[in-house]
C-alpha cells in the first residue's frame, strides 16, 4: 500500500489538532480509508510547540522546505494570515504539491487564481476547514447539493461574536464586559478586530457565495459592519418585540443580483438560526430541490477545524493511493452581479443618540418625511445621568437601505446628533 507522506505549515491550534488526530486515528485510517499518512516534516517560527507534539526531529523553521522536499504529496497550510501562507500555497501548487488549506482570509481573495492554478498543474486544492470549522458545508455545496439551484446562504459563521452577542442577551452585559470575558476564555484574540468587526465572516460568505450561486465573489465586495456599536439597550429593545440579535453572513438569489452582507441582524425568535447560541455556528441554506437544510456545530477550536483538515486530508490521501483523478469543476460560469446594498429593502430598527430637549423628536421624525421612510413605532429613552443624552428608537416599514441612509445623513447634518446613529436590520 502506498504511504501518503504531508507536511505540515503551521502548529498552533489547528496543526496541533491535526496531529494529534493522525497519531490517535492512524490505525483506523489504515484500516477503514485504506490510506497510510506519514508526517514528513513540519514548519513553524519556533521548535517550542513542536517539542510539545513530539515532531521536534522533522521540524524546521523554513516552509519552503517542505514544498521543495520530493518526498512530500501533500502541503497542509495552517499557518494562518495572507502574505507568507498566500506565497506558500501558490509555490506548493507550483511545485506539483496538493494543498489543503484552513485560510478563509487567502481563499476570500485569491479563489479562482488559486483554483485555475491547481486545474492547470493538476493538482488538488481543499479547503473544507476555511468556513464553518468542523461543520462540513463546503463539501456539501460542492458534491451533496449541486442539484439544487441554490437561493440563499445565511449563517452564523463567527463563534466568537455569536458568544458576546449570548452573554450580552442571556445576561444583560455591554460589549467591553463580553469582549474581555472572550479574551480570558481563549474565544476571541488580543486583537479581536478580525471577528467583532465583522471580517472573518465576510470572508466566509464570500467563499460560500462562490460556491452557492456559482458566481465570482472576493472578500472586498463585501458590505460589512461588525458588532462593536451594540449595547444591552439595543438587545434589550429587540427581545422586547420578539427578535434577537444575531452577527449574520448573509447571501440571497434575487432578480437585481446577489444580495451579499454581513451585518448584525435582528432575527425573529422561531426562526432556526435564533436559538443557536455560544460559540457554535450554524450555516441555513436553501435549495430549489432539496427546500430548507440547517448545517449545525462547533466553528472553532482545534478540534473542530482540525476535524475539517483531516476529512480533507483522507479525501485527497485517498484519491492519491488509488490513482483517482478528480473531475475539473467549473466556477464562476455564472458571473452574477452584486445587488447594491442601497437596493436592499428590509424593515430597521435605527437607534438616535440626541439631546434630551425640545424639538429633537420633531427635527428627526422631519428627517423620515423627508426621504419618504414610513416609521412602524417609535420610542424615547430620556437621559438618566449628567449626559443629557437620550435615546431616540425608530423601527421602520419595510425601506431601501439606501432611502433609511438619507434620513440618518440629514439627521447627522442637522447636528443633533450626540454619537453615532446605530442601524439594525431585521429579518
Amino acid at each position: 500500500m502506498k504511504k501518503i507522506k504531508i507536511g505540515i505549515l503551521g502548529l498552533g491550534t489547528v496543526g496541533g489538532g491535526v496531529i494529534n488526530i493522525l497519531k490517535t486515528h492512524k490505525e483506523n485510517f489504515l484500516r477503514d480509508q485504506g490510506v497510510d499518512i506519514e508526517i514528513v516534516q513540519v514548519a513553524s517560527r519556533s521548535i517550542e510547540k513542536a517539542r510539545q507534539l513530539g515532531v521536534e526531529d522533522i521540524f524546521t523553521t523554513d516552509g519552503y522546505e517542505l514544498i521543495n522536499n520530493p518526498e512530500i504529496d501533500i502541503i497542509v497550510e495552517l499557518i494562518g494570515g495572507t502574505d507568507i501562507a498566500r506565497d506558500y500555497i501558490y509555490a506548493a501548487i507550483e511545485a506539483g504539491k496538493r494543498v489543503i488549506t484552513a485560510n478563509k482570509a487567502v481563499m476570500a481573495q485569491d479563489f479562482y487564481e488559486l483554483l485555475e492554478q491547481s486545474g492547470t498543474k493538476g493538482v488538488e486544492l481543499a479547503f473544507e476547514a476555511s468556513v464553518g470549522g468542523g461543520i462540513p458545508i463546503i463539501g456539501a455545496l460542492r458534491n451533496s447539493l449541486i442539484g439544487n439551484r441554490i437561493e440563499s446562504v445565511l449563517g452564523i459563521v463567527n463563534g466568537t461574536t455569536n458568544y458576546m452577542l449570548s452573554q450580552m442577551t442571556q445576561f444583560g452585559y455591554d460589549y467591553n464586559t463580553v469582549l474581555q470575558e472572550a479574551q480570558e476564555l481563549g474565544y476571541a484574540e488580543a486583537d479581536p478586530t478580525a471577528d467583532v468587526g465583522g471580517y472573518d465572516a465576510a470572508a466566509k460568505i464570500a467563499i460560500l457565495t462562490t460556491l452557492a450561486f456559482n458566481t465570482e465573489v472576493v472578500l472586498s465586495q463585501v458590505p460589512t459592519e461588525g458588532i462593536t456599536r451594540l449595547t444591552p439597550l439595543d438587545i434589550a429593545n429587540a427581545a422586547d418585540m420578539g427578535y434577537v440579535i444575531k452577527l449574520l453572513a448573509i447571501s440571497n438569489r434575487t432578480p437585481e443580483g446577489i444580495d451579499m452582507r454581513v451585518h448584525p441582524t435582528m432575527l425573529p425568535f422561531d426562526h432556526a438560526l435564533a436559538s443557536v447560541n455560544g460559540v457554535f455556528n450554524a450555516i441555513f441554506v436553501v435549495g430549489d430541490s432539496v427546500g430548507e437544510t440547517m448545517f449545525y456545530g462547533q466553528g472553532a477550536g482545534a478540534g473542530a477545524a482540525a476535524s475539517a483538515v483531516v476529512g480533507d486530508l483522507i479525501e485527497v490521501s485517498q484519491r492519491i493511493a488509488f490513482d483517482i483523478t478528480r473531475p475539473y469543476i467549473r466556477f464562476g460560469t455564472e458571473q452574477l452581479p452584486l445587488k447594491p446594498a442601497n437596493e436592499v429593502v428590509l424593515s430597521y430598527y435605527l437607534r438616535l443618540p440626541v439631546p434630551d430637549k425640545v424639538g429633537v423628536v420633531a427635527a428627526t421624525a422631519t428627517a423620515f418625511a423627508n426621504q419618504g421612510v414610513s416609521i412602524n413605532r417609535m420610542m424615547q429613552y430620556p437621559s438618566t445621568d449628567e449626559s443629557g443624552i437620550a435615546e431616540l428608537i425608530y423601527v421602520t416599514h419595510p425601506t431601501r437601505e439606501g432611502d433609511l441612509k438619507a434620513v440618518v445623513a440629514e439627521i447627522e447634518t442637522s447636528g443633533i446628533l450626540a454619537a453615532e446613529a446605530v442601524l439594525i436590520r431585521m429579518l
